[in-house]
């Protein structure tokens, strides 16, 4: 505690540094504390050193008790420790009717498209099918025409060579 007071006694001047600086220089940096001698950067660099650990620890100790009291305060008696196990299944029950609304949900999407797409297909084969039906009679027919008159070129130029 000794060189959080030090360090108090320290940054003071420094202040008072900085705002007789601003006044001069328009370019003078944001921090507040900053040492001008190479003695007192070392030292405002020491404390720092010390000074971050500590409090990140303090403040993870306070995180830890105040979690043990609110844990301490739930769980106090039976009926207490019941009403929250109800509140957590409440809240996994919550969850998984949510879950499996969604993959319900999902499936039935999925089973539309599905179904969307096979009738499109089916429609789309339909269609050339026919189409494709449709051109091999008419291919046909031509052949039979073209035949029939074929062979009845053939059997005149038979008959005007007999």
């Amino acid at each position: 505690m000794a060189t959080s007071s030090s360090s108090a006694g320290a940054r003071k001047p420094a202040t008072t540094r900085k705002n007789t600086t601003s006044r001069k220089s328009t370019a003078s940096t944001t921090t507040s504390t900053q040492p001008k001698t190479a003695v007192e950067q070392a030292q405002v660099l020491a404390e720092r050193v010390v000074l971050v650990p500590v409090g990140a620890s303090l403040l993870a100790r306070d995180n830890v008790v105040s979690t043990v009291k609110g844990f301490a305060t739930k769980y106090r008696t039976r009926a207490g420790l019941e009403r929250e196990l109800k509140r957590y299944e409440r809240r996994g029950a919550t969850a998984r009717n949510r879950f499996e609304r969604q993959v319900r949900k999902t499936r039935t999407r999925f089973e539309r498209e599905l179904r969307q797409r096979r009738t499109r297909v089916e429609r789309t084969v339909k269609q050339n099918r026919r189409r494709l039906e449709r051109e091999v009679r008419n291919v046909r027919r031509d052949l039979d025409k073209q035949s029939r008159v074929l062979s009845q070129r053939v059997e005149k130029l038979l008959s005007t060579a007999s």
